[in-house]
């Protein structure tokens, strides 16, 4: 016997139980993104190679170890898209959406990283981003912030979530602060882990980003971006928060955090929570007003963020706050007995589809006695059955039984049904 082939490890199935939650999340989302007047864009999951590590970098994690890269026929390279903002803000300029525009895009879609599997985190994972371009001031880094905010009000989860904010300042003004930092981490060389001492000569603002608990003390002493900011960067940050403060949105300054690449300034944000373990960033952002720039374009200012979708349904399901609706189920099940029967439930089941556009309603195909399609009438979750026997179609008439509850079957003439129907499924 051949082996059985398996699904690729961290890259997962969604199975038709799982799958209401998501379509769940993905209409609110959905719903959200045209509130706020963002319009979706699709970009392809491969891209030139080249696309990822002029974007983030041939030094990160993410180009050095996690990236799917391969060469295809022609002998180019390609790559499985690690992130969704590189590929969006190609397409961007490509297609021409950057001259002297504006412009509000979101987008979903799968994105690859060869990185551990573990819970909440994937090496096929989804997720949900929003980016902007053409706006530089603060109102558009708070409404992108205030989007979100809305989400999490929208899914149950803004009290359970914590906003931190920080700002990068300019390129200027990070350079200088990069020097003081680095400084500082080779007087304490001793106490840097191996990953740290790797990123001082790459990324040292990453080294903030360490969970290691024997650095802790180290990097609570090490210089604060906040006091290195330039004029500009500092009122820009103040008038954002003063926004926030205004909408009634709290949040912490975290100092610590960081996006440790250069198109990035100002304003950086993370919304946290810790019901989920280690695992506790849900949705990250900020301002990357060097990335157009850097990939070829005139500069163009940039705001947006990411949430991962696996992570998010993780939380939803943790805090038990998925909506009892979601799991709605059929509401009919129609029930032919006999041949004759078939072809007749076949021409009903699209009446009443015809009629009531809202109607769940599946047909039992596939034969078997009565038991057996009562059974599986039952194992379906319908509220009810729609029997179709001899006795129904000389009489013109359907039997309706009830599944859930303790109420007697009926016999309705054809031309009572659907109404019928109507009146009981405006009863749930």
């Amino acid at each position: 016997m051949s082996k059985k082939i398996q699904a690729i490890r961290g890259m997962n199935d969604l199975l038709p139980a799982q799958a209401p939650l998501w379509q769940y999340f993905e209409q609110q989302v959905r719903t959200l993104m045209g509130r706020y007047g963002y319009d979706e864009i699709r970009t392809p999951i491969l891209e030139q190679t080249a696309l990822f590590k002029r974007s983030i970098g041939e030094v990160t994690d993410i180009v050095e170890k996690e990236m799917y890269t391969f060469e295809d026929r022609n002998g180019d390279s390609l790559t499985l898209r690690p992130e969704g903002t590189a590929s969006c803000v190609r397409a961007a300029m490509e297609n021409g959406l950057l001259h002297n525009q504006t412009q509000r895009l979101w987008y979903q879609g799968p994105m690859f990283r060869h990185e551990r599997p573990q819970k909440g985190r994937y090496r096929q994972f989804h997720q949900v981003g929003v980016e902007t371009f053409g706006l530089e001031g603060p109102d558009i880094d708070a409404e992108v912030i205030l989007l979100s905010a809305r989400l999490w009000k929208q899914l149950g989860l803004f009290e359970h979530v914590t906003l931190e904010l920080n700002s990068l300042g300019s390129p200027e003004a990070r350079a200088a602060y990069r020097d003081k930092l680095v400084s500082y981490f080779e007087a304490h060389l001793d106490v840097l882990d191996e990953d740290s001492r790797r990123r001082l000569s790459t990324n040292p603002l990453r080294i903030l980003d360490s969970k290691n608990p024997a650095m802790a003390d180290m990097l609570a002493d090490a210089p604060r971006l906040m006091d290195h900011l330039d004029d500009e960067s500092r009122e820009h940050f103040e008038r954002l928060t003063a926004i926030l403060d205004a909408a009634g949105i709290e949040y912490v300054i975290n100092p610590r955090l960081v996006r440790g690449l250069d198109y990035y300034s100002r304003t950086v944000f993370e919304w946290t929570t810790e019901a989920l373990g280690s695992q506790g960033t849900v949705c990250a952002g900020g301002r990357y007003d060097g990335l157009v720039e850097q990939l070829g374009g005139k500069p163009v200012p940039a705001v947006g963020f990411a949430m991962g979708i696996e992570r998010l349904i993780l939380l939803l399901e943790t805090l038990e706050l998925v909506p009892d609706a979601v799991h709605d189920t059929l509401d009919v099940y129609l029930l032919p007995m006999g041949e004759a029967a078939e072809a007749a439930a076949l021409e009903l089941a699209e009446r009443l589809r015809d009629d009531l556009p809202a109607l769940r309603l599946q047909l039992h195909c596939g034969g078997g006695g009565f038991k057996s399609r009562i059974r599986k009438a039952d194992k379906s979750g319908a509220r009810l059955a729609l029997l179709l026997g001899e006795e129904e179609l000389a009489e013109n008439a359907v039997t309706l039984k009830f599944l859930r509850e303790e109420r007697e079957q009926r016999r309705l003439s054809r031309s009572e049904l659907a109404p019928a129907l109507a009146d009981l499924l405006s009863e749930a």
